[in-house]
C-alpha cells in the first residue's frame, strides 16, 4: 500500500482547514461574530487563493462581501 497519496490528501485537507480558520478569524475580527450570512460566504471565498481573499476580507464592507459572495454555494 502506498502512503504517499494518503499523506498528500491529509496535507491538502489540513491546508483547507487552516485557510477556513483564517477566513473565520478575519471575519470575527472585522465584524465581531459569525452569523449565518457571514458563515455562508466562507466556502465561496475559499475558492480563491489566500493572497486573493485576504485583501477582499480586509477592504470590503460586510454588505459588499455578502453581496459579492452570498449568492454562491
Amino acid at each position: 500500500m502506498r502512503l504517499e497519496p494518503l499523506y498528500q490528501q491529509d496535507r491538502e485537507q489540513a491546508k483547507l482547514e487552516g485557510e477556513r480558520l483564517v477566513v473565520e478569524n478575519l471575519l470575527r475580527v472585522r465584524f465581531g461574530s459569525l452569523d449565518n450570512e457571514l458563515s455562508a460566504i466562507i466556502s465561496p471565498l475559499l475558492a480563491f487563493l489566500p493572497e486573493e481573499f485576504t485583501p477582499l476580507l480586509m477592504q470590503l464592507s460586510r454588505e459588499e462581501l455578502i453581496a459579492r459572495f452570498g449568492g454562491q454555494s
